[in-house]
């Protein structure tokens, strides 16, 4: 991360302190504070996280900007302890010293008195005006959970508690949820609200959560004894309104699929491997043809030639590193594993996506097939209810889990059965398989396939986590 701003720098530290506290897994407080001290704003960022193991302060790189150089001084104050230190590491590092082994300086450090607690605070002091400033960590903030913005302006105290959580938040993920459960509620609550243009999940759109369709990945490389492996998770959200409902909701980047990209719990640009895996799927076996890739105000976008009117794709990435709780180890730069992994978490995802929701993301060779559905449907209901052979209908209802014999509940149902047939067979395009049934309840008859076989010449081998 780039320092070149000071809107970013803190977005930066706010980030970190969240993936601190995410790695205790524990409930924690997030706190940021501007005070005024004339001429400069004192900023403090502090969490009763993880202590920082100073390693994430490596990713911040101060870029050697005018505008900024005379904002800020380049040096940060840092208070922090684990739970297993007796005392509280006070440091100072300055981004701007050149000699890197003078960059850190380590201060006297201030005995806990036996108290067992963790947490880090981060502050700095930059000339810049207070209200504009809280104003920006505002609206970023709401993007997050349970932060405390605390603006101070002319010795009277201006605080806003907000606590950004959906009221069934808590029933919705236990506090010890897998990470890829966070992903998803927060990718669901972040498309539901706009991109988080609104306060609340827009009900026109998504009354109670409706029309939102989602499918997960996750693929790791192996584990060994001395690192727990790389994870990327994968969360693609296709979203559909009636054409009929008469909302004027309008999105951000219009009917474009927003890529979201986090590396370590933190928001950043997508590297350029994954975007290369996302250009390599064979989106046709999906149903979808990827027109462009573009870039947005450094938001990535994707443009597709045949998307279903009012249909939305938003999707989002998270690589980190599988590690114990009490250490921050950054996910290594590979290019090849970063796209084998983004591969394979993105096919995951969209076969997720077809699993569980019959004729959605079908190939265009089964979308040709169930054009027919309606009028095999017709002449097999017909042919059921013409026959005179009362078992013979007995059998037919009974296996396609009906009592009435009214035609158009009957076709209705039969049409649905041949769809999910067909949806089975397209999971996975050019594998081998037995032939779905239609009259039988799909999970009966429910094929499972093994990992993607996919392999190219120079990759290594991968498995699945078990998250």
């Amino acid at each position: 991360m780039e320092g070149n701003s000071v809107e970013k720098l803190c977005k930066f530290l706010i980030s970190c302190a969240f993936r601190r506290c995410r790695m205790l897994d524990d409930l924690c407080r997030v706190s940021v504070s501007l005070k005024p001290a004339s001429p400069l704003i004192r900023i403090s960022v502090s969490d009763t996280g993880t202590g920082s193991t100073l390693e994430e302060l490596q990713e911040l790189k101060y870029e050697n900007d005018p505008l900024l150089a005379g904002k800020w001084d380049g040096v940060l104050c840092i208070a922090t302890t684990s739970i297993s230190d007796k005392e509280i590491h006070h440091i100072k590092f300055d981004l701007k010293e050149v000699v890197s082994s003078r960059r850190l300086v380590r201060l006297p450090s201030a005995t806990k008195n036996g108290a067992i607690f963790s947490g880090t605070e981060v502050s700095l002091s930059v000339f810049e005006e207070i209200d504009g400033l809280a104003t920006k960590i505002s609206v970023f903030i709401q993007k997050k959970i349970a932060v405390e913005l605390s603006v101070e302006s002319g010795g009277r105290e201006e605080s806003q508690n907000r606590s950004i959580i959906l009221q069934n938040a808590c029933s919705i993920l236990p506090l010890h949820s897998a990470n890829i459960g966070y992903l998803k509620w927060g990718l669901e609550d972040y498309v539901s609200k706009h991109g988080n243009r609104l306060a609340e999940a827009c009900d026109s759109c998504f009354p109670n959560g409706k029309n939102l369709r989602i499918g997960t990945g996750i693929a790791c490389s192996k584990r060994n004894q001395q690192s727990g492996g790389e994870v990327m998770e994968v969360v693609i959200i296709f979203s559909e309104k009636s054409v009929l409902d008469g909302s004027s909701c309008a999105r951000l980047y219009g009917r474009r699929t927003e890529v979201l990209y986090f590396r370590d719990f933190l928001p950043c640009s997508i590297s350029q491997s994954s975007l290369d895996a996302l250009t390599s799927i064979e989106w046709k076996n999906y149903g979808l043809l990827l027109k462009s890739v573009g870039d947005q105000d450094g938001v990535t976008l994707l443009e597709w030639e045949n998307l279903p009117p009012e249909a939305n794709i938003d999707i989002a990435f998270h690589r980190y590193h599988e590690h114990t709780r009490a250490t921050l180890l950054p996910c290594t730069q590979s290019h090849k594993n970063d796209r084998f992994l983004t591969r394979k978490a993105v096919k995951l995802a969209l076969n997720d996506l077809k699993e569980r929701n019959a004729g959605l993301l079908l190939s265009e060779r089964a979308n040709k097939i169930c054009r027919y559905a309606p009028d095999l449907a017709k002449t097999i209901s017909g042919l059921i209810l013409s026959s005179h052979d009362v078992n013979f209908q007995g059998e037919c209802l009974s296996l396609l889990g009906l009592q009435s014999q009214e035609k158009d509940v009957l076709e209705n149902r039969i049409k649905d059965q041949i769809i999910s047939a067909v949806a089975r067979d397209d999971r996975n395009p050019g594998t081998s398989r037995e032939a779905s049934y239609l009259f039988v309840d799909g999970d009966v008859h429910q094929t499972h396939y093994g990992p993607d076989e996919e392999h190219h010449e120079g990759e290594e081998a991968f498995d699945y986590c078990d998250l």
